[in-house]
């Protein structure tokens, strides 16, 4: 298995580093190319001065007829041919050669009888100069190159932990919680200059606050809606309990009835927008909850256990999350319906048309239907909320072969029993 890399070393921080990196080994490289050619060509300008000066005094001697100093001579052993070719051409030059395993700087100039005059000077102290300031270019790039990458990453990384800090808050804001924000200190400091990251974070935090905003009016608007419409409701309930037999009779009391189950499920809607109920929790069978549910809906809804459990729930919350599976189901879907308990999951699948596309990829809406649908789309929105107050989770798929299928998997209750 290979090693992951922490969670700051994404993509970002790599780059950064391997561009950091190779910036710095070029501008060394180019560096020490420049420092290395500076310092040979005045080493070899000096040595070559010195070796033509003593030349210069050899020659005078020479023609003088005096004796050489030590390391001048005509034609001595060793001397390079190219400049002993140089020299019987009636020119002067240098050379620097390798002489008695020892690196040399040859002088030479013509003499009598096409033959050359030349000097030798040591130059091993010339190249031990190249070579150890050869080797302190070396080192002394390295560390540039290691200091600077450590501080290149170190800034890097103090960037992409602020993107991941944002990142994780920008998906804690799509999952529903509109409390997180950011707060990346230079988005609060009006005297320090924001960077990018500050303003991505005080953007998202802005958007986050303004999505909380209007999401808190609609819950309040849906709330006063939903209480203000309960008492006109009880008084138009009684009214039409009042009135004689017929048909005109059943048509307004049914109305009313479907306007008093809207005006109910608009307040347990806002009753769970609020994030504030808890569930009263005791241990339920499933197998046994979900024939109650079945026999309550008086619907022909088939019911398979593969598997029993037992699990730590709230039985009115669930009764009601599968009641209006089940009612949604046989309202939207077609025949026949199966409420399948298959241990801590259960699902509701019809042999319909399916949900729609926007309702698998996103979840229910309220008062939103597609395809000719009728209601609200309330049912669901409420089925959904009451699981999370169970600490479920309810998923909506369609089937390979057709149909609708809600999925709800359930907290397992581990003490002995089934």
């Amino acid at each position: 298995m290979k090693p992951g890399l922490p969670r700051w070393a994404g993509p970002l921080a790599v780059k950064a580093a391997v561009f950091i990196t190779v910036m710095c080994c070029a501008l060394a490289a180019l560096l020490g190319v420049l420092v290395h050619v500076s310092v040979t060509d005045r080493t070899v300008n000096q040595a070559r001065d010195q070796a033509l000066s003593r030349l210069d005094d050899a020659t005078q001697a020479y023609e003088a007829g005096d004796t050489l100093l030590p390391g001048a001579g005509v034609d001595p052993e060793g001397l390079p041919s190219s400049l002993r070719s140089l020299a019987a051409s009636g020119q002067r030059g240098t050379v620097v050669s390798t002489h008695r395993g020892r690196p040399t700087m040859w002088a030479a100039g013509p003499a009598a009888g096409h033959r050359a005059l030349a000097v030798e000077l040591d130059y091993s102290q010339q190249v031990r100069t190249i070579t150890g300031l050869d080797t302190s270019i070396l080192w002394s790039s390295g560390l540039a190159i290691g200091i600077t990458v450590l501080v290149g990453v170190f800034a890097v990384t103090r960037v992409t932990r602020r993107l991941h800090a944002t990142a994780r808050v920008a998906r804690r804001i799509s999952t529903g919680d509109l409390d997180a924000r950011v707060d990346d200190p230079l988005s609060k400091d009006p005297f320090r200059p924001q960077d990018e990251v500050a303003a991505v974070a005080a953007a998202l935090d802005r958007m986050a606050s303004t999505l909380q905003s209007k999401l808190l009016s609609e819950q309040r608007f849906t709330a006063d809606v939903a209480h203000e419409l309960r008492t006109p409701l009880t008084g138009l309930h009684a009214a039409a309990e009042l009135l004689p037999p017929g048909r005109p009779t059943e048509l307004v009391r049914d109305r009313v009835a479907a306007l008093r189950t809207l005006t109910e499920d608009l307040l347990e809607i806002s009753r769970l927008d609020t994030g504030r109920e808890k569930p009263a929790v005791g241990t339920e069978e499933l197998g046994a909850l979900a024939r109650r549910v079945v026999r309550a809906s008086g619907t022909d809804t088939e019911v398979q256990i593969v598997r029993n459990a037992r699990v730590e729930t709230d039985r009115r919350r669930l009764e009601r999350v599968l009641g209006n599976l089940v009612a949604n189901a046989h309202k939207h879907g077609g025949l026949p319906v199966v409420l399948t308990v298959d241990g801590p999951v259960v699902t509701v699948r019809d042999h319909g048309g399916g949900y729609p596309k926007y309702l698998v990829a996103h979840g229910p809406q309220r008062f939103r239907t597609e395809g000719g649908a009728t209601g609200h789309g309330l049912g669901l929105t409420i089925a959904k909320g009451q699981a999370e107050v169970l600490g479920a989770r309810l998923a909506f798929a369609n089937a390979v072969d057709g149909g609708a299928v809600a999925t709800l998997i359930l907290p397992v209750d581990e003490s002995p029993g089934l």
